[in-house]
Formats: C-alpha cells, structure tokens, sequence
C-alpha cells in the first residue's frame, strides 16, 4: 500500500462512512489518517469505530492514524420565545438570563471579557454587532450587519480573550475514553493561548499526539509558543473565516504552513476543501484549486470532513484529493514552490545530519531515506526538509509509527529494533526493495542514532546498495 504521493490525506468518519466495508474503501482510495468527530459521536460508537480502523489495519499490514477531534467549548445565545429580526444600526442588549427585552446569553465569562468596540458575530458570522457598553450585567450593542436571530445559534468573539479553558466537562471524558481506546492524535478546540495545549499535554501524558486547532485570532498572536508546545496544528478555516476577514484566510493558511514546517511539526488544512463532493459526484474548479494551493504550499495532510462522514460520495471524495495531490506533485512547479520555503537547519547534530541525507540522496540519486527512530522525531526533520526522495521510517513503537502516519512523505514500518548497525542496513535494504521503493543495484541513504534505541540521538548516516533480490548488501 505505497501511497504515490507525498501529501496525506484525513477523512472524517460519520454516518456515511462508520462500517468496516467502507472504511476500508477510503483506505484503498486513498486515506492515511481517519478522524472522529467527538462533537457527533458517543464513545461507544468511537471505541467501535476504532475497532473497525485497526482491523483494517491489520488487513493491510499498514499502521493507520487515528485523529479524535475535541468539541471545545460551543457559545450560543439561550432561548428566544421567537425568532427576533435585527436591523441595521439597532441597540441589542444582552443578558445571562435574558431579563426584560434582553437576548439570553448564557455565559459569564463572555461578560466579564467584552469590551467597547469588541465585535459579536452570530449565527456563523451572519450577524454582526459591535458591544458599545458592557457593565459586566449586560452587554449593550449596534448591529452592523442585520437578520434574523433564532435560539441558540453560536456566537463568535474574535476581539475577546475569553476567561475559560478550552477544555469543556465534556471534554474531558471525551479526552479519557479516546486516550484509554488508544488514538495517536488529539485535536484540541479553541486553542487561544499555549497554557490550553499544555493542559491537554499533562493530560495526556504521551499517550497521544496533541494537535492545535487554530481559529482563533487570539491563537495567531500566540503562533509560535503555541506551534512550540503543541505536536502539529490544524488549519481550522471554517471558524477562522468567521472571526477574520474571509479575504485574511489565506494569507494566514500560508503563514501557518510554512511556520509549521520551520519547527518540524505536522500541519493539516482542513474544512470545506471538497464541500460541493457532499452532494456531488465531482468538486468545483475553484475546491481542486484550493486543495492543489494546500498541496503546492506543502502542508503535511489535506483534510475532508462532511464530504466523507456524511456525503453521497465519500469514496470518490478520497479518490479526488488523491489525483490532485499526485498531479500537484508532479508539476513542475512544485519542486521549485517547496525548494524555496527551506529554511537552514537548527544548530544540532541531528538537524544538520537530516539536511544531509536530504542533499545527498538528491546529489546522488538515492532511492530512499530510511530512518530509525523510537519517538518519530528523525522522521520529522527529514519530513522537514521536503526531500524529493521518499522516507522510509522504522520505529519499535506501534503509536509512533501510526502518528507518523500524518506525517508528509513518510512510509511507516513498524518491527522489532535492529541488533546492530549491520543487521539495520541489511533491514533497510530488503524493506526498500520489499516495499517498491528500491531495485537492485540502487542506493538508499540509512540514518539512525548510535547507541540504537536512543531517543533524539540521529548521529548516524550510511550510504548502502541494496543487492540482487535484496539478498546481499554492500556499503
């Protein structure tokens, strides 16, 4: 199951796609990870979707990512008896409990956090007010873009830094039963400062990947601790397109990719990349320019979501983000677009030594990298430098090599770790000519960390030909 691209793809499970049968149909056609929507789906259907996942991992042979997605905390206006018309410059005024002619916003903390100016969007920024006084009882407002307000519609606050976790009661049970039913990754709602990823992080306890959703405006001023601190990030731009600018979003989807990138950390673009394959057999011009601009920027995953958990076409919406991805990357452009977002390496041995094997397997021509790697993060610097030669990673350790799984050009084979450096390349060669990625009389580049099985020690890099029928090694 060698993938012939270089960008992986998520797709979310629902009700279109929860049966063995089709999750392994989106596996063949082209998915690497598969996310659970932990908004929608109660732990006894996630603890049987994962059961479905891992058996088709074992069908294949292959480990496979599973990405559980943290709800976060949902504000939303109360109860309206009726559904109330706002127009153009009116004062609406909002109470916690909704006294009098006041909206019902239930949620303290939103009073104690707006300001005057601060915007309020509703209804996924449909309407738009500006508070115009807060005395922390209620919240007076103008309304700038008009409509009409029903019961509970959510309401977005892209000025305010809210008091409040982004860790909800119901996150945390969702957190524990996905941890205790073994996911790799966990996506973390509402991130706004790096203090909310290291709640989760302590939570954890390495038991998972933590991966930051960015949406917030307030997250974007925290980028870089919060990219630091957490394992990879998500390009959440649904919500971001409601709290900026929608012309904002892809300037910022840039920025996150190439930071991400920088320091080494996996990034996914998600939300509406193939929206109209929810109902249609085949996307728009404009949805494959915008999944080949993800691809061409180099982000590690492209990501569907309702198109695969409850569209009319979840297997031909994986099939299409496969044939875009391959033909992105095999566009003359790309190798120049992605050349040119490499940035020198960190000042370690194991950084320089992965911009090496990078340089030398392009000099040379190599037919792979293979790494070694216990905790995944030699596979990650090499990831990092976008090699044009494919990454083979051997790990000991079953959730570093579904984790992986995420990550953009790596090839993961999980196994017992070699006895010694001979044993290792005598490995490296058989796996790549095993695996398609090699033919006899061809080079692959071995890095590794001497004494093996230390974590974060890459010091080693070998230059190995794999032999006839991979049954003899030279170096």
């Amino acid at each position: 199951m060698r993938r012939q691209r270089a960008t992986k793809i998520v797709a979310t499970l629902g009700p279109a796609s929860s049966s063995f049968e089709m999750i392994c149909k989106l596996y063949e056609a082209g998915a690497d990870v598969f996310r659970i929507n932990m908004s929608h789906t109660p732990h006894d259907e996630m603890r049987a979707l994962i059961g479905h996942i891992r058996k088709v991992e074992e069908k294949f042979n292959r480990p496979i990512g599973i990405l559980a997605d943290l709800q976060g905390p949902k504000l939303r206006i109360g109860a309206l008896e009726t559904p109330r018309p706002l127009q153009p410059g009116e004062e609406v005024i909002f109470s916690v409990d909704g006294s009098s002619s006041a909206i019902p916003l239930p949620h303290p903390e939103i009073f104690r956090a707006v300001q005057q100016g601060h915007r309020l969007l509703l209804d996924d920024g449909r309407l738009r007010l500006t508070a115009t006084a807060n005395d922390g009882k209620i919240i007076r407002t103008r309304v700038d873009i008009a409509g009409t307000l029903s019961s509970r519609k959510g309401v977005s606050l892209p000025d305010s830094v809210l008091p409040i976790s982004a860790m909800t009661t119901k996150d945390h049970a969702d957190l524990e039963a996905a941890l205790e039913a073994g996911v790799n990754w966990i996506a973390l709602s509402f991130v706004q400062r790096p203090e909310d990823v290291a709640v989760v992080k302590e939570i954890a306890r390495g038991r998972a990947n933590i991966m930051a959703k960015i949406e917030k405006p307030s997250a974007l001023e925290h980028l870089d601790s919060i990219i630091e601190l957490a394992d990879g990030i998500m390009v959440a731009r649904g919500d971001l397109g409601v709290e900026l600018p929608l012309e904002k979003v892809p300037g910022v989807q840039k920025r996150l990719t190439r930071r991400a990138r920088r320091l080494g950390k996996p990034c996914i673009v998600a939300t509406q990349m193939l929206e109209s394959m929810i109902s249609s057999a085949s996307p728009t011009r404009a949805e494959v320019s915008d999944v080949a601009g993800a691809v061409f920027e180099g982000a590690d995953a492209v990501m569907l979501s309702a198109e695969s958990a409850m569209g009319q076409y979840p297997t031909e919406a994986v099939m299409t983000m496969d044939r875009i991805a391959r033909e992105v990357e095999q566009d003359y452009n790309y190798r120049a677009i992605i050349g040119a977002q490499r940035t020198p390496p960190e000042a370690t041995g194991s950084d320089v030594i992965a911009e090496a094997a990078r340089s030398i397997a392009e000099h040379l021509q190599l037919a792979a990298i293979v790494c070694y790697t216990a905790s995944g993060s030699t596979a990650l610097r090499v990831a990092r430098e976008r090699p044009n030669r494919p990454v083979i990673a051997f790990t000991p350790s079953l959730q570093t090599a579904r984790s992986l799984s995420l990550c953009w050009d790596v090839h993961c084979i999980h196994g017992p770790e070699p006895t010694n450096l001979d044993d290792m390349v005598d490995h490296a060669c058989r796996t790549a000519f095993r695996e398609n990625f090699a033919r006899p009389g061809q080079r692959v580049i071995v890095i590794a960390g001497v004494p093996l099985g230390t974590p974060g020690a890459t010091n080693m890099l070998r230059i190995a030909y794999v032999g006839l029928q991979a049954e003899g090694v030279i170096d």
